[in-house]
């Protein structure tokens, strides 16, 4: 009993200790959570540049608008599934966009019915072979980068085409890698993209 006893006591010791410096040490393991879901390799030039759709702030097409402006690409696809009120989101974006100061000519619609980036990368990458691009800068939101970027390389397998990706990351509204935790906003975003992170690595 008493051999049995000090067993647990020791098993309590090892759990608070192990408690203690998981509080101890929160902020970053946080960050590494958050960090692993990044990926941005940094612009460089390319045939064409790539906006992921489902970024309702903005941010997505306005971080393509400045990579044309800059001199990257001469263009950006601009992904457009069906929209908010039955507008297409291409046809939301751009607008959007020269309202902030970019050219029209800066941007192509590309609308489709895709409801998920697996769904939308096939889509995207028939038009880009249809253009003969050869590289392109893919840009989203920094929380999905790291996901989509696996989508692209596994539908590009897929089809049998493999133009040189670099992905580049746009800020979120929401999310920090560093901070994301002090937001219930941020929280929903890190925990929404780690269940699809997750799905999609166990191919669910």
């Amino acid at each position: 009993m008493a051999q049995r006893r000090g067993r647990f006591l020791k098993f309590l010791i090892f759990l608070v200790v192990l408690l203690l410096a998981g509080y101890l040490t929160r902020t970053w393991w946080l960050t590494a959570l958050g960090s692993a879901l990044i990926r941005d390799d940094g612009p460089g030039k390319v045939d064409i540049i790539v906006v992921l759709a489902g970024d309702e702030f903005g941010h997505r097409i306005e971080k393509g608008g400045e990579l044309v402006r800059q001199g990257y690409a001469s263009q950006a696809l601009v992904s457009g599934p069906a929209g908010y009120y039955g507008v297409n989101e291409a046809d939301l974006a751009i607008p959007f966009a020269v309202r902030r100061g970019y050219p029209v000519e800066y941007f192509v619609a590309v609308r489709h019915q895709a409801r998920s980036t697996r769904e939308e990368a096939p889509v995207l990458l028939r038009e880009m072979r249809r253009r003969g691009v050869h590289s392109y800068l893919l840009v989203t939101s920094d929380y999905h980068t790291a996901r989509a970027a696996r989508i692209f390389a596994a539908a590009e397998r897929a089809m049998g085409y493999s133009p040189s990706m670099r992905v580049v990351a746009a800020p979120d509204e929401y999310f920090r890698a560093d901070s994301w935790w002090r937001s219930r906003e941020g929280e929903k975003v890190l925990l929404n993209e780690w269940t699809k992170t997750l799905a999609w690595d166990l191919g669910i």
